[in-house]
């Protein structure tokens, strides 16, 4: 079983984690929502050593994947995301960059993982949860051996994602969260999109969402 160290970085205008899950035996490392400030993530990443081998994607929202061509570019990793979300992520109307980035961004991804898959990137192995409600091919990356799940902008600390965007459904979205992540063991840890973590004891109790 690698070990696994997580690191974040507060990245972009809009306050995005940016994720940073390295397996510590090799370095290598998965970047999840690189929003902006590729540079930045690559010379943090370069102070600790890591090396950047994949970047992930929770959605397609811009504030979510703006840095995602430059690093491409810096480390070579290739883009990974849920197959629904490839028409977001094609799309700089519905993946809101104009408006967060003053500019159209589009992102083609290099790998598409489907809902309930296992992976194993660098070691670490992932299961993929498809949670659409803030987008339409939104998902979460739960990571058993860390005891932890990253949810995009599925889930906060008391709160849920928007889901008045393009594609957005709030049924959908406590649904996706009902069914796919307050299922999961009560002392998981939640690494949000923005915001501070929680866990999904806690959400269970305290999310008036929910």
């Amino acid at each position: 079983m690698a070990k696994i160290q997580i690191s974040s970085l507060t990245v972009g205008a809009l306050a995005v984690n940016c994720w940073l899950v390295t397996n510590e035996d090799t370095k290598e490392t998965l970047v999840i929502d690189p929003g902006e400030e590729a540079e930045r993530i690559k010379a943090y990443a370069q102070q600790k050593g890591f090396q950047i081998r994949y970047i992930l994607l929770t959605h397609g929202h811009a504030d979510h994947m703006g840095g995602v061509e430059a690093l491409k570019a810096l480390t070579k990793a290739p883009v990974c995301a849920l197959r629904q979300e490839e028409a977001m992520l094609l799309d700089a109307g519905m993946n809101l960059s104009p408006e967060i980035n003053y500019r159209p961004i589009t992102v083609k991804a290099d790998e598409f993982f489907e809902d309930g898959q296992k992976v194993t990137l660098c070691g670490i192995m992932l299961e993929v949860l498809y949670t659409p409600g803030h987008t339409p091919g939104g998902c979460c990356f739960y990571c058993k051996e860390a005891g932890c799940v990253f949810s995009g902008d599925t889930l906060f600390q008391g709160s849920v994602g928007r889901s008045d965007f393009p594609g957005g459904s709030m049924s959908k979205l406590v649904r996706s969260v009902r069914e796919k992540l307050l299922v999961l063991p009560e002392e998981t840890v939640v690494y949000p999109g923005h915001g501070e973590r929680t866990t999904i004891g806690y959400e269970k109790k305290y999310n008036p969402f929910l």
